[in-house]
């Protein structure tokens, strides 16, 4: 079914003019940002962090070709490089551990909602228990019917007796 048109609101003039605008998500980069501090707190990461830096120390040392070194022993440009990496990484670890914060906010929320709700229940339905109780109280049980109606048959058992015997 088509859109309908309000005559009390100007139309909407925007023209793509073939270029369709991407729709934005506000969540992209915060889920780019958990999922890459995710991978730096693995294993995996650390070693191929490792096989890297080997590899680069040893090309550019003095074991490696001498006219193929880019990066001569201070090693300045692999330092240049972890500095960055380094920056970078720091402010999404962040990012994702906020986001993180503001899951757990929530949860702990609701789980304190939920309790509130639970101890809720379980005080009415400790109260209804109670009232059961003392209702119960004032209702003939059947053991105690039991004990009457011996008691009832006892006596006219006597009064049977005594009635043959008179």
């Amino acid at each position: 079914m088509a859109e309908r048109v309000r005559l009390d609101q100007p139309r909407d003039i925007r023209r793509n003019f073939g270029r369709r605008r991407r729709e934005s998500d506000p969540e992209r980069f915060g889920r780019f940002a958990e999922t890459f501090a995710r991978f730096m707190g693995t294993a995996r990461f650390l070693g191929y962090m490792t096989v890297f830096i080997l590899i680069w120390l040893v090309w550019n040392a003095p074991f490696g070709p001498d006219r193929w070194r880019w990066d001569e022993y201070p090693f300045i440009f692999l330092t240049l490089i972890l500095s960055l990496q380094a920056s970078y990484a720091a402010p999404l670890i962040l990012l994702a551990q906020n986001r993180q914060e503001g899951r757990d906010r929530v949860t702990q929320e609701q789980d304190r909602e939920a309790n509130t709700q639970s101890h809720a229940d379980m005080e009415f339905l400790a109260r209804e228990v109670a009232s059961l109780r003392l209702g119960l109280g004032e209702v003939a049980t059947r053991d105690f019917l039991r004990s009457e109606l011996r008691g009832l048959l006892g006596d006219l058992e006597e009064r049977a007796v005594e009635a043959e015997s008179d």
